[in-house]
């Protein structure tokens, strides 16, 4: 037997029906977050207590409406574990984070999931988790409260994991 504890395999429709919702999701935190650029930083914590993240810049335009993935490969990456995430039976926590480049500071806002969907993340604890270390150079972000992203049902749907 192994020293490590095995991770629980989710059923196809559970993974099928929590990829729909991460498109939903992703659409709307594209369409939350509008023009400019941004970086999405997923961590996840997952059932057998390991750390994973994800990460990747976009470019969004409102009018006309564009998206521009920097790196498909790292998109594809968090776009996986926000899949896994909001499916719930491998993952304990996570959180999304939103960076936006803006001056004089950049600006962030985050949601944390649970339930199957993405909810504000409460700005005070946002604020601890973005200050840069003191040994550490980083740039200081403007902490924002995220906006609430419209959740459409899925009546073909089990319950997902809380």
């Amino acid at each position: 037997m192994s020293a490590r504890p095995e991770l629980a395999h989710p059923r196809d429709h559970a993974i099928a029906a929590a990829m729909s919702r991460t498109l939903t999701a992703l659409s709307a935190v594209v369409q939350a977050l509008g023009d400019g650029e941004h970086t999405l930083n997923l961590v996840a914590q997952r059932t057998d207590h390991a750390f994973v993240t994800g990460r990747t810049d976009l470019s969004i335009g409102m009018e006309p409406l564009r998206l521009a993935v920097l790196d498909e490969d790292e998109f594809c990456a968090l776009r996986m574990l926000l899949v896994f995430a909001l499916e719930g039976s491998t993952m304990r926590s996570a959180v999304l984070v939103a960076t936006t480049a803006a001056e004089p500071h950049p600006r962030a806002c985050g949601w944390y999931l649970r339930g199957g969907w993405l909810h504000p993340l409460d700005t005070d604890a946002l604020q601890a988790a973005v200050i840069p270390c003191s040994d550490v150079a980083a740039v200081l972000r403007q902490v924002y409260p995220a906006p609430v992203l419209l959740q459409l049902p899925d009546s073909d749907e089990e319950a997902p994991h809380a």
